[in-house]
């Protein structure tokens, strides 16, 4: 997008920004009150205010499908924002009114932006595809949460409007920001050889499921939600070295049934890969949980990786700090991810992974709107663009298609230049071909 495309009613330097989705991550209001997690402040709407404090966004709007919900929620971003750190100003157009339900709210809300204005989707895993699709077609650089979509065709489709309309759009998944994750990913590349083995595992407690009722096992499952984490990671680090061939996915079951929902407690999935460097395999197991005991982090995060040179261990988790204060829990903090405690009454989290990931994308886009870079410019880059996370989705499909036929490994079948997953089929036995 050139400079020539950029409306003339804004401040062409800034980004006008929509949130879509007013949950957890994004204000850290659930139920009524703070979120029960390490985001209570949440994670967008601060991350948004304090980049207009620091002159690069302009306007910031919200949208959700209550909009009943909206005192409550300027209430508790006053309370946990506002009255926590000096000069932020929270004002923010909300979408749909105080007294309106409205699933569709959106697109009112999309249609008061202008093309090169930037949208940042964090709603559950069904909705996602709909809603890009909508700001894409409006002209908007699109951030969504992962997984970006749950089907490989819909990711195809993706891909496809984004180009026709030459926005950016992109998968958030904040590891990419971590500095522990980002060298793991560089050592392996460098140093570590053919891939051979991963182990990954990230957790949420048993209270997550109330958090997540309203979709938890209807429209999505706790692979879609955890284990996209780590496969992320995987595409990312094994760009051009692996790429997934198969896939296999086992459940666990029991307590999401006795609070009466039908969904898996946790999820393994079992992935073959395939270097192209000697046609060797390499094997990955994902594992995701919602129904971990509470303990010193909200999420159990953590994975080894092994190639054929060496190993990593990493313990996203435990950072070596841990806090303990009168009437509160004893904790193990990760102020890497979010920096909560003001400095001098500032928010003071800029460092902070949590936040990179929104700051790089709305940077990025400013940079496409002023016409320095291109929007192919950032496939090589931290950004998780819609063209180069198309193995994770294919992955994330095929491990649902296989727990819904029992454990089916499934193929990834792929186009004629080997990078691109194509399509996802059963694996016939007897058949060696990958």
């Amino acid at each position: 997008m050139t400079s020539k495309r950029k409306h003339d009613a804004i401040d062409t330097d800034k980004a006008n920004v929509l949130m879509v989705g007013t949950g957890e991550y994004t204000t850290g209001y659930v139920g009524g009150t703070a979120a029960d997690s390490d985001k209570g402040a949440g994670v967008v709407a601060l991350t948004m205010f304090d980049l207009r404090r620091r002159g690069k966004v302009s306007r910031v709007g919200m949208c959700g499908v209550n909009g009943k919900k909206f005192p409550g929620i300027r209430n508790h971003m006053q309370k946990n924002i506002g009255d926590v750190y000096k000069d932020m100003d929270l004002t923010c157009d909300t979408y749909p009114s105080d007294d309106t339900v409205d699933p569709k709210a959106y697109m009112n809300a999309i249609s008061t932006y202008q093309p090169g204005d930037m949208a940042i989707i964090f709603t559950p895993d069904d909705t996602h595809y709909e809603i890009a699709m909508a700001c894409i077609q409006q002209g908007m650089h699109v951030m969504v949460t992962k997984p970006i979509v749950q089907t490989l065709e819909h990711h195809k489709n993706l891909i496809q409007a984004a180009k026709e309309k030459n926005v950016l759009v992109a998968m958030e998944v904040h590891k990419r920001w971590d500095p522990f994750y980002a060298d793991a990913r560089d050592r392996a590349r460098s140093q570590l050889g053919n891939f051979q083995y991963m182990y990954a595992y990230m957790s949420q407690p048993k209270h997550q499921l109330e958090t997540f009722k309203a979709w938890a096992g209807k429209s999505s499952d706790i692979s879609f939600y955890l284990n996209s984490h780590h496969i992320d990671f995987s595409e990312w680090t094994l760009e051009g070295i692996a790429r997934p061939v198969r896939v296999t996915a086992t459940p666990s079951t029991g307590v999401a049934q006795s609070k009466g929902m039908e969904t898996e407690d946790s999820i393994t999935l079992t992935v073959q890969w395939e270097n192209f460097e000697g046609n060797t395999l390499g094997c990955a197991v994902y594992t995701s949980s919602w129904v971990a005991p509470k303990s010193d982090v909200h999420s159990q995060q953590r994975f080894f990786y092994m190639g054929t040179n060496g190993e990593i261990n990493v313990d996203q988790a435990h950072r070596g700090m841990t806090v303990a204060c009168d009437g509160k829990p004893f904790g193990s903090v990760n102020p890497l991810f979010m920096k909560y405690t003001p400095t001098n009454g500032m928010f003071s989290g800029q460092g902070s992974y949590g936040v990179k990931s929104f700051e790089c994308f709305v940077d990025a886009c400013r940079e496409i709107n002023a016409g320095k870079k291109c929007v192919q410019d950032f496939d090589d880059g931290s950004l998780a663009t819609v063209g180069t996370t198309v193995q994770g989705t294919a992955i994330l499909e095929a491990g649902r298609r296989s727990l819904d036929l029992d454990g089916m490994p499934m193929d990834i079948v792929y186009d004629d230049g080997g990078h691109v997953p194509v399509d996802i089929q059963p694996h016939v036995f007897g058949n060696s071909k990958k």
